[in-house]
């Protein structure tokens, strides 16, 4: 009968490692943590593996190259971890190449559609020396099995010659020499077919425990023999326990599988001690068996974090592609956002290996439709904008062939047209834009200015009505001072007064417009403020006397300002988009944009009113 430290020995619980092949993607790669699992009770520890490489720095795609050429053409056998190591550095050094390539080419202006991968060579030396290592790496993988199995029949043999000592107790005293070069001989072989390992090592470790419970040597060789054993396996705990500091916890794996294969491969000891040294080493495997566990649970959170990140940025990306993009200055604010997301993405490691490629697909479909409708925004925007010059072109041809007609009033009427139809004109780009408008202006004013001349007779009356005009803006500057209940009446009779008045002095047009208007957007201002509190409370008493009667008027008023706040809304937005692309650089220019800005903040005055009377329809419901 063995003791329990002999059967614990013999079924000592040891980690396999899986080795995952690694998945390179052409986006981007990652490494899954290798599975450790515990073997069940009863076998015995694996075959120790080489520790992890130390890893190293590489700057650029050409020293990847060069270091792959040296594994493909060298002496040394490739290692499998720094091959995969090369690939996804080189591969993700190549990608972002090709990113930084494109997103150059996008900024400097070109058709992101005319991009084109150019050919690269280093990837394809690096693909043709790949292919050399992996023919080198299968012929090494044939040679390490066939040893294996050679390895696999040797151990059986020296069982077998273990085994046939055990059944000639008599002889066992002669055979001690002999049972002594069988162990070495053991220890010297290496590697056999993992699937053997426990079941190999259980029998050679019941024929050997046999032979010396058998072995009729004296007590002072055997005490000898004990003690050696039990000074090396301290040495081996001590060095087991040592592991629990080191910093690499892949190493310190790798080195206490090593410790196992020689702590297996060692003599008994004492039987009294047996069990107490076992369970020492035991007990510094658990640490650093804990730890390694530990690293690749830490990796595989780390890794989930990361999938969440991305995903988060996947459904901001698909946002949007979602949001609406009605005017150049939206797809310039789009952009950035959908650049700074694409930046953010890069400073995010691996997402778990199954969804990596996944999550990256769908990161890059968002970002591909999100470029691809911008492209055929603009494609469409610049038809529009050619078509637009076209029409301009025309009627600066019109206008050159109207400039030296002498017939004034009916000349001047069609000029007039022809400048209302300008204005119904859609967007251009700028610069051109200017320069039509400068040369059309121009054509204009060289009418007028020759019809003013013939029509000087026509200046005493305008020198008259800019008289009038000015009266009427001073009298329109005395109302900012009065109390607004007594000058709104008066206010409008004024606005229709200047109105009724003709022409002005040429040169004096603009000055009088401007002046008139700056007085008109401070009355409106101070009037407008006071008008528009009136009006609310006005409302509110009537949307009170409605909701005491419990008339259902007040839904039917409610719809139908939802409906006149959404059709003001649309009318602000019209006005606001061609407000971007009017010029501004001339006088007529700075009036037509002052007219509009106008006309947009009544919109908007009018709209918070709208939104002020629904929130009173709102609270008169509760």
């Amino acid at each position: 009968m063995m003791d329990s430290q002999e059967k614990d020995l013999e079924t000592g619980k040891m980690e396999e490692v899986n080795k995952v092949e690694d998945t390179l993607t052409e986006a981007e790669g990652t490494v899954e943590a290798p599975a450790v699992e515990t073997q069940a009770d009863g076998e015995a520890p694996t075959e120790a593996e080489a520790p992890a490489p130390v890893t190293r720095v590489y700057a650029s795609k050409k020293e990847i190259v060069e270091r792959i050429k040296e594994i493909a053409h060298g002496e040394e056998d490739p290692d499998k971890d720094e091959v995969e190591n090369l690939k996804t550095l080189f591969y993700k050094m190549h990608i972002a190449e090709r990113e930084a390539a494109y997103k150059a080419f996008v900024e400097s202006g070109a058709d992101p559609e005319t991009f084109q991968i150019l050919p690269d060579e280093d990837e394809e030396v690096f693909k043709a020396e790949m292919g050399i290592v992996k023919e080198r790496r299968a012929k090494l993988f044939k040679l390490q099995e066939e040893e294996k199995e050679n390895n696999l029949k040797r151990k059986l043999e020296i069982i077998e010659k273990i085994k046939s000592m055990v059944t000639t107790p008599e002889e066992a005293n002669k055979s001690y020499n002999e049972f002594k070069a069988l162990q070495q001989e053991w220890k010297e072989i290496k590697n056999v077919p993992a699937p053997k390992v426990s079941e190999l090592w259980r029998s050679y470790q019941l024929y050997v425990e046999q032979f010396y419970d058998m072995l009729k040597l004296n007590s002072e060789a055997r005490e000898y023999d004990f003690k050696k054993n039990l000074e090396k396996k301290t040495l081996l705990c001590e060095a087991a326990e040592r592991l629990a500091n080191e910093a690499d916890v892949i190493s310190a794996f790798h080195q206490l599988q090593k410790l196992h294969q020689e702590f297996r491969e060692t003599g008994p000891v004492a039987k009294d001690l047996r069990e107490e040294i076992w369970q020492r080493f035991k007990a510094a495997s658990t640490v650093v068996n804990k730890r390694h566990q530990q690293h690749f649970d830490n990796l595989r959170a780390k890794e989930e974090e990361n999938l969440a990140k991305k995903t988060a940025l996947c459904e901001r990306t698909e946002a949007l592609v979602a949001e609406p993009n009605n005017s150049i200055a939206d797809w310039e604010k789009h952009t950035k956002e959908m650049m700074d997301i694409q930046a953010e993405w890069k400073t995010i490691g691996f997402a778990p290996q199954k969804m990596n490629v996944k999550i990256f697909e769908r990161f890059r479909t968002s970002c591909d439709a999100f470029f691809n409708a911008k492209t055929e925004y603009f494609k469409t925007l610049k038809e529009t904008y050619k078509a637009n010059v076209e029409k301009k072109r025309a009627l600066i041809e019109k206008a050159k062939a109207l400039k030296d007609s002498t017939e004034w009033k009916k000349t001047a009427d069609k000029f007039i047209a022809l400048q209302k139809e300008w204005k119904t004109i859609g967007m251009v780009p700028r610069k051109i834009g200017d320069q039509l408008w400068e040369e059309f202006l121009g054509i204009c004013n060289e009418f007028f200015e020759a019809r003013n001349k013939v029509g000087a007779g026509q200046r005493s009356e305008e020198h008259a009505n800019l008289e009038k005009k000015r009266d009427v803006i001073s009298r329109l500057k005395a109302l900012l001072d009065e109390q607004v209940d007594d000058v709104q009446q008066t206010f409008q009779k004024l606005i229709e007064e200047y109105g009724a008045i003709g022409h002005v002095p040429f040169k004096d047009k603009d000055k009088v417009y401007d002046e008139y208007h700056a007085v008109l957007d401070e009355l409106y201002d101070k009037l407008h403020v006071s008008v528009a509190r009136k009006r609310l409370n006005n409302f509110k008493n009537k949307v009170k006397a409605a909701a005491e009667q419990g008339s259902n008027a007040l839904d039917n008023e409610r719809a139908r300002l939802v409906r006149q706040y959404e059709q003001l809304k649309s009318e602000v937005q019209t006005y606001e988009n061609n407000l971007g692309f009017l010029n501004a650089s001339s006088k007529k220019g700075n009036s037509l944009i002052d007219e509009m800005n106008r006309k947009v903040k009544k919109l908007k005055d009018e709209i918070a009113l709208i939104k002020d009377k629904i929130k009173a329809i709102d609270n008169a419901g509760k």
